[in-house]
Formats: structure tokens, sequence, C-alpha cells
């Protein structure tokens, strides 16, 4: 297989295919052979795991995660990638292209459908204008063990963010309500095309044990009002669980909220 993060290569191979970028994608393709190997490696993917990718691209990290997974299923937006990746995947027997809008799908039964039995992963590197959406739509389909994804590093130092720290928000809230974060490794912009303005950096998060769905929709409401109540100590506007919220001032708010989402496991268990 030709190297699928080779400069060169990926550049004739788009021209090829009458191929240009889409700003409004959020389109950067990796051209740094060791980013999509460690991300795939961090997953911890055995051959009885069935792995979900956003956004293929080329396929540099779908053939990454095809040599250790046993299923791969990339799911991509756009069309005009459609022989790329047929041609770039042709050997990759255990991978599935699907070619849909990851926030419209059902994963639940994309996943069951291609994948097969669980387990299944998430492992990806996410167009930095749906991280968000995105990762709310994973934490809420509550069916994956674990989520390595790479987004933009401001993200995920919210993502990891503590109680007590600037970072802290109310999408860290949700996040780390549902999973538990960890920031692995940075991916500087020289490693992709066309080269973005910001850092990326891989995190992973390890899905916790799931609530009952009384629980989840208890511990959303109280997402909504921590929102509200950290965007108006921040001096920033209310939020939803979808957006990232501006920065909260320090303090125990954070921490009250966290205590309600408690309460509210206990009461779905209780039901």
């Amino acid at each position: 297989m030709n190297d699928l993060t080779d400069y060169g290569y990926v550049t004739a191979l788009l021209s090829r295919h009458g191929f240009r970028f889409s700003k409004s994608l959020g389109q950067n393709f990796l051209t740094a052979a060791w980013v999509p190997e460690r991300i795939a490696g961090e997953a911890r993917l055995t051959p009885d795991d069935g792995v979900l990718e956003i956004g293929p691209g080329v396929g540099c990290l779908t053939a990454a995660l095809s040599r250790r997974a046993g299923r791969v299923l990339a799911l991509e937006l756009d069309r005009r990638l459609e022989g790329v990746l047929g041609e770039t995947l042709a050997d990759c027997e255990n991978v599935s292209v699907v070619f849909t809008d990851a926030l419209k799908a059902d994963l639940r039964e994309l996943c069951a459908r291609e994948l097969g039995e669980r387990p299944w992963k998430v492992c990806a590197n996410l167009p930095y204008n749906v991280t968000t959406p995105l990762l709310t739509a994973f934490l809420k389909a509550g069916c994956f063990e674990s989520m390595t994804v790479m987004v933009q590093k401001e993200v995920a130092q919210r993502l990891c963010a503590g109680p007590s720290t600037g970072e802290y928000g109310a999408f860290t809230l949700l996040v780390q309500w549902y999973a538990e974060p960890k920031m692995l490794f940075d991916v500087p912009p020289d490693c992709f095309t066309p080269r973005p303005k910001v850092t990326s950096a891989v995190v992973r998060l390890e899905r916790r044990d799931a609530l009952q769905p009384a629980a989840q929709d208890a511990a959303q409401r109280r997402v909504r009002r921590g929102a509200r109540r950290l965007a108006c100590r921040g001096g920033g506007r209310a939020a939803s669980p979808g957006t990232l919220p501006r920065r909260p001032r320090r303090g125990t708010l954070a921490g009250g909220i966290r205590s309600a989402f408690k309460r509210a496991a206990a009461d779905g268990k209780k039901q």
C-alpha cells in the first residue's frame, strides 16, 4: 500500500480524482505517518473490536485501524472522496465506508449493521467545526466503550479540565459525566495539509458505567441549568450541551452542579 500520508502522493492522488479541499467541511488531511499510527495505537484496539471512524479523508487512519481491529466503519460526508477511498482502501477487506452525515445517522443501527457484535470504539480525526456535536452524539449513544479522537487543542484542554480551572465549563461537565478523559499528545499544524492555524491534540474518553434513561434525562436537564449558571458567572451567554460555552469564573458552582449529577444518578437507580 502507498504511504497515505506522503504529501507528494496525496496531492497527486487528489488531483487525479479532481478533488479540492472544502473549508466549510473542515478538511485537513494528515501528512505525517507517525500520527495515524500513534492514534490507532492509543485506541487500544483488539481483533474483537469494531471501530467507528468519522471523516476518513484519504484513509491513512482508516488503514492503521484496519490492521488492528476486527471491523472498521468509516463515515464520510463528502461524496467527492468516493473514488479516492475506493482506491486507497481497496485492500482493506475489513473496512466499510458509508457516505452519510454522522450527525443525522443512527449510530447504533449503523454500527450493528456494519460492525456486528460489540465491543465498539470510536477512533477519528474529527473536523473542527463539528467536534462538539459529534462528541455529544457519541456519548449520548451509550454504545461505545471508548473514544480516541483528535480535536483542536483548546477543546482537548477543556474536555480534560479540572473543576477549579478556568477551562472548566458546561461541556466539560457533560463529557466528564459520561466519560473519563485523558490528554494523550499534541499534533502540530505542520502535520496536515492544508495547514491549520492551531495545534491539535489527541484525547481518549473512557465511558463510565451507563446510566439508566431516567438518570440520563435528569443529568441533561441539570447540564442545561448548569450551563446557564456558568455562563452568567463567566459573563458569557447561555449554552446548550452541544456547544462549548465561554469560560466560567473559578469557584464552587461547577462542583455543586456535579453533586446534582450524582443525585440524578441515584434517582435513576431507584426507578
